[in-house]
């Protein structure tokens, strides 16, 4: 095989290579519904921590507050799962 063979076969394969990222090149939708998917991943579970927590608030009022914080940080632990999961894919 000669050198020119090479050398143009080379160039061919990064040609293609080079299309080809081209052609799957991320727009600007794709990566905003992927952050927008991100956020509601993060946000969803504090929403309905907080919702849950003022809830179980009103059935027992003797501890005002004590069910609405504690349910938002384990809503903050389960959404940042949620991205950790999400990325992870």
């Amino acid at each position: 095989m000669s050198h020119p063979d090479e050398l143009r076969r080379q160039v061919e394969r990064q040609v293609r290579r080079m299309k080809k990222a081209e052609r799957e090149k991320p727009t600007l939708l794709g990566q905003t519904v992927y952050i927008g998917t991100l956020g509601l991943l993060f946000v969803l579970p504090m929403v309905g921590g907080a919702y849950l927590g003022q809830w179980l608030d009103s059935l027992a009022s003797a501890y005002s507050s004590r069910w609405t914080v504690s349910l938002i940080l384990v809503g903050v632990m389960i959404g940042a799962l949620n991205v950790y999961l999400f990325i992870r894919e």
